[in-house]
């Protein structure tokens, strides 16, 4: 999520025991670095030793990070290591289907920006089009998270009537177009350089406007109908999607995070609604202020105002909100029309990660609510994986009717930290037992069997069963031969010490009742600091019966002369708010972990922008008894590269033959240096003020060999 659209509101009022108080209780922080709490709850599991510290032993071949690590840096270009290059691809406004070229003065539109690509970019993937090109040529599915209403309206000296009135259509319209998803075609030129395919049929939008399927338990109940679709069966756009995830079936999840704030409720409000932060007055960009315009088609602007005004659902928006906040399948081969994968949770999805696949099991999907004191989701499929299901590059069949298959049906979870390194995941159905030892749907105060329901409120329902509250759980990554889980815990000043709030009930014993509780979480075992501003990650592996885990804390973020810097890390390898992540499987079963910031943290920030920094779990193992980073094994660790002032790296994926690794440039301040060309050098600094874009920019050595080995 970026630091520019963050909600700061805690909106978890449970008394739900803290990650960070459940770690400060029972084990000692020397040895939650050693990794003891985890590889105990390990072998209490019967899970012996992480399969990351067994694989630099059983390689023959060890993998080894091969580049230079770069020295921070504050200027407003990509830095990256010496042997690399950097090019700038598919910014902002990029045409998608004629070869007319970007201007940094040209004013945008509606019309022009639904056929352009969206702004702020965010998390990505690529699709390929058929096996012997899949690192050459391929469709890149890109999350457009928000939008800056300076740059989008630079040319008319910024937007009109921003803070209160009533915003013109047309520039609502073109906001709306802004966000949601870019599909394009790109495509490695023979010269070396990238670029996209103009007209490609693969290029398509979707916007905060693009009609989509509602599917799973949710769609066709009484929650989710409204004006537009009394039956319930659809909703109109996807909002503010930052990270994303790719099913083995060759479909694209973007996941939506920070959308409650495009919305208004100026009554009484749902209690699922308040417990998402909806806004009661202006919504973030006002677009409901533009409903009644003379052009205004279907009420594309008043189902932004979800205040209920007509006797019944079908006649107002007041459910328009309940269709929002799920993962969206897409397919990136056709034009099916794309669907929220309602069964998957209601919340501020960060993104989604697939877990390790096998066949004949389930296929698991793990999420994360990046909210402060928020937690962290499993979706567990009725059905099980089936290989001959995998995606078919180059073939056209049915895969929306594949994601049916698996999403549509299964059990969603909640996890729950314990303070010995063990973990439990609760489930999130009708019958589930609070700890209390209700029903969760009479906790609720639904029927026997309204799963409907309970997804509407998943974040009540994970309240109720006394989920533990967790530091901005961001991004996730699987290491796919191992199964383990790695998620970054991003910051969290709302997180006080032990025993500090008033309001808080230390026993373990549960909520009281939803909608009551404390303010701010006091610190817990996977969340030990109070004020944690620099953030930290988190590993786990999962227990054969997939209920239980063991759980260590891999990396915490600091500033290399911090009191706290338990990780010892040193000026080369100091970082914060630790953000977007990606394993990058590698030969031998090893694989390289890549960290993405979003830092706001004045100890690092002040010698370093946001960056990209490399690790290979296995290696860790050489240095130390444990496979966590910590002083010993600092070497192990690299800054790969540095984004140009004022932006956040985040994104990421390498080719398959990882020779080139894509990441985004989101919010850059003065940023790419030539103001009118799609594609440029990534590492040239403006001479002068320019629009800034972001832009997805791809990484590559420049003897053409794999990235970062």
């Amino acid at each position: 999520m970026s630091k520019e659209i963050e909600d700061h509101r805690v909106l978890n009022s449970s008394h739900n025991l803290p990650f960070a108080d459940v770690l400060a209780r029972r084990v000692s922080r020397r040895g939650v670095m050693r990794g003891s709490a985890g590889l105990a709850a390990a072998s209490m599991l019967g899970m012996g030793a992480p399969v990351s510290a067994l694989a630099a032993t059983a390689s023959k071949k060890p993998l080894t990070l091969a580049f230079e690590a770069v020295r921070g840096s504050r200027t407003d270009a990509v830095v990256v290591p010496e042997g690399y290059r950097a090019q700038v691809l598919v910014p902002w406004g990029t045409p998608l289907f004629d070869d007319q070229q970007w201007k940094a003065s040209q004013p945008m539109d509606a019309e022009r920006q639904s056929v352009s690509v969206g702004m702020h970019h965010d998390g990505m993937a690529g699709f390929a089009l058929n096996e012997s090109s899949a690192s050459r040529r391929f469709v890149l599915a890109l999350n457009n998270e928000y939008i800056d209403q300076d740059a989008l309206w630079a040319p008319q000296g910024g937007p009109t009537n921003a803070e209160d009135g009533q915003r013109p259509a047309e520039e609502s319209r073109t906001e709306i177009n802004a966000h949601g998803v870019t599909l394009v075609e790109v495509q490695k030129e023979a010269s070396g350089g990238w670029s996209h395919v103009v007209g490609s049929p693969y290029n398509r939008r979707l916007t905060s406007a693009t009609v989509i399927a509602l599917a799973g338990p949710v769609a066709g109940s009484d929650y989710v109908k409204t004006r537009f679709s009394p039956d319930g069966h659809q909703t109109r756009g996807t909002n503010n999607n930052c990270a994303n995830g790719v099913t083995p079936w060759g479909t694209y999840l973007a996941c939506e995070e920070n959308w409650p704030n495009v919305f208004t409720h100026g009554g009484e409000r749902f209690s699922d609604d308040a417990r998402l932060g909806i806004p009661t007055e202006r919504s973030r960009y006002g677009w409901e202020t533009s409903a009644g315009d003379a052009s205004e088609v279907e009420d594309e602007f008043a189902r932004f105002d979800i205040t209920p005004r007509g006797d019944s659902a079908a006649q107002d928006y007041r459910n328009e909100a309940r269709t929002f906040g799920y993962h969206v399948e897409i397919d990136p081969y056709s034009g099916a029309r794309a669907a929220k994968r309602t069964a998957m949770g209601r919340f501020r999805h960060e993104g989604c990660w697939l877990g390790k696949l096998d066949a004949g099991k389930p296929v698991v999907f793990y999420s994360g609510h990046d909210a402060r004191n928020e937690y962290v989701y499993k979706f567990v499929s009725r059905a099980m994986w089936n290989p001959d299901d995998a995606n078919r590059p180059g073939e056209s069949y049915d895969r929306m009717a594949v994601g049916a298959k698996y999403l549509d049906q299964g059990t969603l979870y909640v996890a729950r930290f314990n303070a010995d390194g063990s973990g439990e995941w609760l489930a999130l159905t009708p019958q589930a037992l609070t700890p209390k030892g209700h029903s969760l749907a009479g906790a609720l105060g639904l029927s026997d069997d309204d799963m409907a329901g309970l997804l509407v409120s998943t974040c009540d329902a994970a309240d109720l069963m006394g989920a533990t509250p967790m530091d901005r759980p961001e991004w996730a990554t699987v290491d796919p031969t191992s199964g383990e889980v790695y998620l970054t815990l991003t910051n969290n000043s709302q997180r006080t010490a032990q025993q500090t709030d008033p309001t808080y009930t230390n026993d373990g014993s549960g909520v009281t009742q939803s909608g009551v509780g404390y303010a701010t979480a006091p610190t817990n075992t996977a969340n030990p600091r109070p004020d944690n501003a620099a953030g930290h990650i988190i590993r786990w592996r999962e227990a054969s019966d997939q209920v239980r885990f063991a759980w260590e804390v891999f990396v915490f973020g600091a500033g290399a002369n911090d009191d706290d810097n338990l990780s010892g890390l040193t000026e080369m390898t100091q970082f914060a708010s630790p953000d977007g992540l990606c394993f990058d499987e590698r030969e031998g079963g090893q694989g390289i972990l890549w960290i993405q910031t979003d830092n706001g943290y004045e100890n690092v920030s002040g010698y370093t922008n946001d960056q990209l920094l490399a690790v290979i779990p296995a290696a860790l193992d050489s240095d130390s008894p444990d496979a966590i980073i910590n002083a010993a094994n600092q070497h192990q660790l690299k800054r790969f590269a540095v984004g140009p002032n004022g932006c956040e790296v985040t994104g990421i994926f390498a080719t398959p033959d990882k020779t080139a690794l894509f990441i985004n440039i989101q919010h850059p301040g003065n940023w790419p240096a030539n103001g009118d060309a799609l594609t440029q050098d990534a590492t040239r600094m403006a001479q002068g003020a320019v629009r800034p874009r972001a832009a997805t920019v791809v990484i590559e050595k420049q003897d053409g060999g794999p990235v970062a080995v």
